[in-house]
């Protein structure tokens, strides 16, 4: 008798046992259904395009996207190095901080200082589908492309010719000898005479007055105005 009890005694010890194991391992089931639908539900938020439908026609544009204060070059360097790193150099296909030079003279020292046009911003040249958009938005630093929410906005080819991100074919008006006034640029405001005239690269080779001295300089098409 007292073997037969020792023996259900182990049973049922080991039934609890099993009744014990079975429950922790429906909870871990449970844990991990609970955290994939989590890690589901944040990329959904993060990327609504998956379920809203891409938004983009397949054309690569110019699209703007908002950076914190400060973080537009680290920006562009961690989108560089993504695009690279997975191939979507097809996609996304140029990331530009518009800027501009400007002459400072100092103590009559000329120096040449480079700012940025629009500060916080970034412009990418881009296809809009799921994974560029999520590869862009979630870039340490961007806090979100200028639209609305997944439907971000493309510049049109004025805002695009007007920041300087890419140049329209100009037919400019001069000859060598004529006498141009430089619009933009470092050289704004001044006066110069052409020595040459180069449509292929849109570029005017120019004599400017500077100090009592002649300065040769190389003027965009677009940064020029002949004088009447």
């Amino acid at each position: 008798m007292a073997t037969k009890k020792k023996t259900e005694d182990i049973i049922a010890e080991d039934r609890i046992a099993e009744e014990i194991i079975e429950e922790a391992v429906a909870e871990v089931e449970a844990k991990e259904t609970e955290t994939a639908e989590a890690e589901v539900k944040e990329r959904r938020s993060f990327s609504p395009l998956a379920d809203e439908g891409v938004r983009g026609d397949g054309t690569a544009k110019w699209y703007v996207v908002h950076t914190y204060s400060g973080y537009e070059n680290k920006v562009k360097n961690s989108i560089d190095r993504m695009v690279e790193y997975r191939g979507m150099q097809d996609r996304i296909i140029e990331v530009v901080i518009p800027t501009e030079d400007r002459i400072e003279i100092k103590d009559g020292v000329k120096k040449v200082k480079t700012r940025k046009l629009f500060p916080g911003y970034v412009v990418i040249k881009m296809i809009v589908d799921n994974e560029t958009w999520y590869l862009v938005r979630n870039t340490e630093g961007v806090t979100g492309f200028v639209g609305h929410g997944s439907d971000p906005i493309p510049l049109t080819k004025e805002e695009i010719v007007r920041m300087g991100i890419e140049k329209m074919k100009i037919d400019l008006d001069i000859e060598v000898g004529d006498t141009i006034r430089i619009i933009g640029g470092v050289f704004e405001g001044q006066l110069g005479i052409v020595e040459a005239v180069n449509p292929e690269k849109q570029i005017v080779k120019v004599k400017i007055s500077m100090f009592g001295r002649d300065t040769p300089a190389e003027i965009e098409f677009s940064q020029v105005s002949r004088l009447r």
